[in-house]
């Protein structure tokens, strides 16, 4: 069976694949070889992973981090826990574009965890404006959002109902543990992106929706509006696009891009991307 993998910074999405349908599902927390070691994931594996792994012949394997340098740690990872027939590691980039697009072309756009887009030809990526991560880029994401939410936390940028609501919500979170959460323990971007929802949770606040928007804008101009092909569909898949999808359709409309789809997640796509077009399969 065909073993179907969608990994982002927080969490890893894994699909057997039958002929015409998914037969099973399980998540583990997400795999990045810039921050994990070969034995790192395989330890990871071999807690978290909950299906039948005699059964998987190829594994198509998407994922944050997956770089040309960093691809074979992950395939060592798998071939000792799997030992499959086949391994294909891919960037998750590559898996939204195929999820969104299909044989398409149009610009594919991630924005979740991290942000990261591309222009994709119906066949392959032949653009991409650099993500650069949560410090210098990723502009739109869940990190970024919730880096700009606790620096105006923090530094009282926000109305004091906000403020209030903030440490309501997180009464042991004082300055000292964001500071400790953010520059000395690992995956600092998934700790900031789990503020997403407390910005959800006050979009109707004008100072909060212009924050979002703002960053959504940011996204657009030092990304999107760079590629050449400027009429194609613009897709996106991720959490943020999501779950803020009117702040990011009404962004999108000052630009006047013309909007393709916007999914939660692209594991469902890759689905119908493998089992319409995977000559294995």
């Amino acid at each position: 069976m065909i073993l179907l993998a969608d990994s982002g910074s927080t969490k890893t999405r894994w699909s057997l694949i039958e002929r015409e349908t998914a037969v099973q599902t399980c998540m583990t927390k997400g795999i990045n070889p810039f921050f994990q070691s070969k034995g790192d994931i395989v330890s990871l594996l071999e807690k978290e992973f909950t299906l039948s792994k005699n059964s998987v012949s190829i594994i198509y394997f998407y994922g944050s981090g997956c770089t040309p340098g960093k691809s074979p740690l992950v395939s060592e990872a798998l071939d000792d826990y799997f030992r499959p027939e086949k391994i294909e590691v891919n960037s998750d980039l590559l898996a939204a574009a195929r999820s969104l697009c299909q044989k398409e072309e149009g610009i594919a756009c991630i924005l979740g965890t991290g942000s990261n887009s591309c222009y994709y030809d119906g066949e392959k990526i032949v653009q991409q404006i650099p993500s650069l991560g949560y410090i210098l880029g990723d502009e739109g994401s869940g990190a970024v959002l919730g880096k700009k939410l606790l620096g105006d936390i923090l530094k009282k940028q926000l109305s004091p109902v906000i403020v209030e609501d903030f440490h309501t919500a997180y009464p042991f979170l004082s300055t000292a543990e964001i500071i400790e959460r953010v520059y000395r323990q690992s995956f600092p971007n998934r700790f900031l992106a789990q503020f997403a929802p407390f910005l959800l949770d006050h979009i109707s606040k004008p100072e909060i929706k212009q924050l979002v928007e703002d960053s959504f804008t940011e996204f657009i101009r030092r990304n999107i509006l760079l590629y050449d092909s400027s009429m194609l569909p613009v897709h996106f898949t991720g959490s943020i696009a999501y779950h803020f999808r009117q702040n990011l359709e009404s962004v999108c409309s000052l630009f006047h891009l013309p909007l393709g789809k916007i999914t939660k997640d692209p594991l469902p796509g890759l689905i119908q991307y493998h089992l319409k077009y995977d000559p294995h399969h």
